[in-house]
């Protein structure tokens, strides 16, 4: 028996439904084509060395397995129609497994450690979003305490000046009461000093 390692990026977006039907597409085939699969590595989503079909980042997965060669070409005939494939690459790991139930066994205990791995991972990228949320929260609070305390203070400051300012007066009024003022023009000043010089 040889062993063989199946490298595939899947498309970054696709949901877990759909990933999850897909990968136990694989397993299926591998059962059929009488291989035995050891373990999916789930690599989680990384940075592509380059751009493929406009996409930056890939989900990448390595699936090990055991197989006379046969299984290589039926698995990767599935990768290469399923349009959410970006790349795939499959290798020989080892010519001859001697111990197959061994390597088994060592497989799975690897997968073992591996979804330990991940749900520890899972678990700290769901505390870290929390506190996150949590942080987001309180400073919105804060903020929003402050907006308020300040508007108060405004009030404050408002209702003090309004009572601090004193009282305007009015306009006063003319001797005559009509509004007409109170000064003689020149022209009767004069006209009444021509009449008194002729008295």
């Amino acid at each position: 028996m040889r062993e063989y390692e199946t490298t595939f990026i899947v498309q970054p977006e696709i949901s877990d439904d759909v990933r999850d039907a897909f990968l136990a597409k694989l397993d299926a085939q591998l059962e059929a084509s009488g291989a035995t699969r050891l373990m999916l590595d789930d690599w989680g989503k990384r940075k592509l060395a380059y751009e493929i079909q406009n996409f930056q980042k890939g989900h990448y997965y390595s699936l090990k397995y055991l197989d006379l060669g046969g299984s290589v070409v039926e698995l990767e005939r599935l990768l290469k129609l399923e349009e959410s494939i970006l790349r795939y690459l499959t290798v020989r790991v080892a010519e001859d497994v001697a111990d197959i139930e061994a390597r088994k066994t060592a497989a799975a205990e690897e997968e073992a450690k591996l979804r330990e791995r991940l749900e520890a991972e899972r678990v700290a990228r769901e505390e870290e979003e929390r506190a996150r949320r949590e942080g987001e929260a309180r400073a919105a609070a804060e903020a929003a305490a402050a907006a308020e305390a300040a508007a108060a203070e405004a009030t404050a400051a408002g209702e003090s000046d309004e009572a601090a300012a004193p009282a305007e007066e009015g306009p006063s009024e003319s001797p005559a009461g009509d509004g007409a003022s109170s000064e003689t023009p020149a022209s009767e000043a004069g006209a009444e000093t021509d009449a008194s010089q002729e008295g």
